[in-house]
């Protein structure tokens, strides 16, 4: 599918196989498929896997896969979850400036997400656009419509990335004609294209199946939880409450099975256990196909694997904050400790030398904790026991720069690895894993917050208490296997005092559940609380912990919400020496 991909801004509007006129050559040459060649059952199968294929972003180790939907930079590392960091603080120098709210409207890092982004919108219009030429009697109306239904549950979901990311994009359907699509009104006031996700993603709900041929396509259950998700980012709690009401009743993944949380939590991050009740929207990823250096593998983790594993020095990309590892505290009672956590520190070793004692943090964590984090005295899946800097520190490696710490769902196991669902191509890995956009504890958690929005206390309690239980029987043991690996503590919610209680509640229960998968950042934001919590909570401490990397950096309130618009993309929108694009507020 590499040939269908659109790398070039907006070049995803561009008809490049109507370009081919006959006159350039009477004869088609061997080996190249002609429009009309396209234009049948098979063909649209295979534009509609390449509008799939932009869900994990460019595998292109030119870009370095850093665009995807996991949304590693643009979520979780400027929510607070997780530093840049990497063997060296100069590599990869770009992700720094997003790391530190100074991203330049030059940024090649942003762009490449920016046309990442777009490419996934184009390959979704083209699908649209060869349907709607195609005359193949094997299309039948049934057909058509799942296609159809498909592609704009595609088109939606691109849209609320750009949107999450960028804030002020202009929505492309498959009617246009030119790539020069304005941000904005006549008035010069940005576009709202709310309603066309919306009416892309309704679409999709009204007329998918519930069932499809794989786990990774969208199903009717699957635009359900995205349409809920749109009108929660609106604030429609009512709107959103309807349809999560109707997922949370009724809804089966891809392949047929009821949605449900799995017993164990990290179930969910081993290649084993994935495609499960869980799944709403899974992003498939595989090696060894025969794929070009493997670029259908987890391409957009490819530098973000610790040291000490897969055989080699890895670049050791997203680390874990303390700020993150410190929220898993909880009190006596089991509870968080939301508006204390950051007051005391979960042991880390950075301070101890190597010749000292290390002792192991021994108040009471929630075990979701050691899921998320490899941290010292814990088993790593089955690499072993963290000792040190993570595994095995590389020359020149400096605790200061990144932290202690080692992302950990997104890191394949030993026995992954030997069996061949990992590998290493040249200078970096591949895996197998999938990774999961939307899973049902995070709709749960969704449809929590229409509840209290809409004044049912005690459902959301339920839908919290629900994820909290999960949480609750998945310890992480030591390893002998003989006991828990820490004191591990999580007990469910009583009755909330109050709405202001159990919005606290929820959000610092999604932290929980979803820190490390890109979430985190796009919450705060969407909450009306990312000033707040950047500003006062996150960067006064971890600016100290992390001076290279954080110090005197400053997230600016109505700015620092939405990433630039790429120089680029204005550039090519001019008309008559006049940009159609209007760059976002402070840049």
């Amino acid at each position: 599918m590499k040939n269908l991909r659109y790398i070039v801004f907006f070049s995803l509007v561009m008809l490049g196989l109507s370009s081919c006129k006959d006159e350039f050559l009477a004869i088609t040459p061997k080996g190249v498929y002609s429009e009309n060649t396209l234009l049948n059952k098979k063909g649209i199968d295979g534009f509609l896997t390449g509008a799939y294929a932009s869900l994990d972003g460019s595998r292109d180790a030119s870009t370095l896969g850093f665009s995807g939907s996991y949304n590693w930079i643009w979520g979780s590392i400027l929510g607070g979850d997780a530093y840049k960091a990497g063997v060296s603080f100069t590599d990869q120098p770009d992700l720094n400036y997003v790391m530190q709210y100074a991203t330049p409207t030059t940024n090649p890092q942003v762009l490449t997400r920016w046309n990442a982004i777009f490419d996934g919108i184009g390959r979704t219009n083209l699908v649209l656009q060869k349907l709607a030429a195609a005359t193949d009697p094997a299309l039948t109306a049934d057909i058509r419509k799942q296609i159809e239904a498909e592609a704009r549950f595609l088109r939606g979901f691109y849209h609320f990335e750009g949107k999450k990311t960028f804030g002020n994009i202009p929505f492309l359907d498959e009617n246009i004609t030119g790539y020069k699509v304005p941000n904005t009104d006549a008035s010069g006031n940005y576009v709202n294209i709310w309603p066309q996700i919306e009416a892309d993603l309704k679409f999709a709900y009204d007329n998918l199946t519930e069932t499809k041929t794989g786990i990774g396509r969208a199903n009717k259950w699957a635009a359900g939880a995205f349409l809920g998700k749109a009108y929660l980012y609106q604030k429609k709690y009512a709107e959103a409450k309807t349809v999560f009401d109707q997922v949370i009743a009724n809804g089966k993944n891809p392949l047929g099975v009821k949605y449900a949380l799995m017993p164990n939590f990290g179930d969910n991050f081993r290649l084993a256990k994935q495609g499960n009740a869980e799944v709403i929207l899974e992003v498939q990823n595989v090696v060894g196909d025969g794929a070009t250096n493997n670029y259908n593998g987890f391409f957009e983790m490819l530098l973000c694997y610790p040291n000490g594993i897969a055989g080699g020095t890895n670049s050791w990309f997203y680390r874990p904050s303390q700020n993150l590892v410190n929220a898993f505290r909880t009190d006596a009672n089991g509870l968080p400790l939301p508006d204390t956590y950051n007051n005391t520190d979960v042991t880390s070793h950075e301070s101890v030398g190597d010749n000292e004692t290390f002792t192991p943090y021994q108040g009471n964590l929630d075990p979701r904790l050691d899921h998320t984090v490899g941290r010292r005295g814990i088993p790593f899946h089955d690499w072993g026991v963290v000792n040190g800097v993570a595994f095995t520190a590389p020359p020149g490696e400096s605790i200061t720069n990144g932290g202690p710490y080692a992302g950990k769902k997104h890191v394949f196991s030993r026995e992954e690895f030997n069996s061949g669902k990992a590998v290493r191509s040249s200078w970096y890995i591949a895996s197998s894993l999938k990774y999961q956009i939307m899973r049902y504890a995070d709709m749960l958690l969704m449809a929590a917050e229409c509840e209290i929005e809409t004044g049912n206390l005690e459902k959301a309690r339920e839908y919290i208490n629900a994820v909290r239980a999960r949480a609750a029987n998945s310890p992480i043991k030591n390893a002998s296997g003989t006991a828990d690996a820490a004191h591990y503590l999580v007990k469910p919610y009583a009755a909330f005092s109050g709405p202001e209680a159990a919005r606290k509640a929820v959000r610092f229960e999604r932290r929980l559940e979803l820190g490390m998968e890109g979430h985190r950042f796009f919450d705060l934001v969407r909450w009306g609380i990312a000033d707040q919590v950047i500003n006062q909570e996150y960067l006064p401490k971890e600016s100290q912990r992390r001076v290279s990397a954080l110090g005197g950096v400053k997230f600016t309130p109505n700015k620092s919400e939405y990433q630039p618009i790429p120089d680029y993309a204005i550039t090519q929108s001019m008309v008559g020496g006049v940009p159609t694009l209007k760059q976002n507020p402070g840049y």
